[in-house]
């Protein structure tokens, strides 16, 4: 007997920026809020932006995901995945996956190459924690633009998957 899948009403999400100059108050971050908005547009209940310095956001997602049940339905981060020494979210973020899904993060890169080379310098990652979907983006608008755009026609079926209902 199968069951008709619901989209659950309840979902959330979480944006995380990683970003000395923007928690200094150096610069206003202008990624996180894309995020956020895009996520809203999507009915997932998210808060503005939270902001980290690139130095705490090992200890930050860490502290984060401790308690796996209070997690939201969707992580997305903004910064810290290039090559610069303190590029450090991708490290913050592997090791609490249970699943990685490179295909996302394929996807991204090929969209990302459509406006700049530079797209596949991004060391994102994508997968799971427990029931939540995390993927890694760049700290620039476009990069966020591009993730937004990869995860717009997927974004529902990989809720549908973490509900373990299987309509493949």
């Amino acid at each position: 007997m199968s069951r008709d899948f619901v989209m659950p009403t309840d979902l959330t999400g979480l944006v995380i920026v990683a970003s000395t100059r923007a928690a200094r108050g150096i610069y206003e971050d202008r990624s996180g809020p894309l995020a956020v908005e895009w996520l809203r547009s999507q009915g997932i209940e998210t808060p503005d932006a939270t902001v980290v310095e690139d130095r705490e956001i090992e200890d930050y997602f860490a502290r984060l995901v401790a308690d796996r049940s209070q997690l939201p339905t969707v992580i997305l981060t903004s910064g810290g995945t290039g090559l610069n020494s303190d590029d450090r979210t991708v490290e913050a973020v592997r090791p609490h996956l249970d699943k990685e899904i490179p295909g996302v993060m394929h996807a991204f890169w090929t969209e990302g190459l459509k406006t700049t080379p530079a797209a596949v310098l991004s060391r994102g990652v994508a997968g799971v924690i427990d029931k939540t979907f995390v993927m890694t983006l760049p700290g620039s608008r476009g990069g966020v633009k591009d993730g937004c755009t990869v995860l717009e026609p997927m974004l529902s079926h990989i809720i549908r998957q973490l509900e373990d209902y299987h309509d493949h």
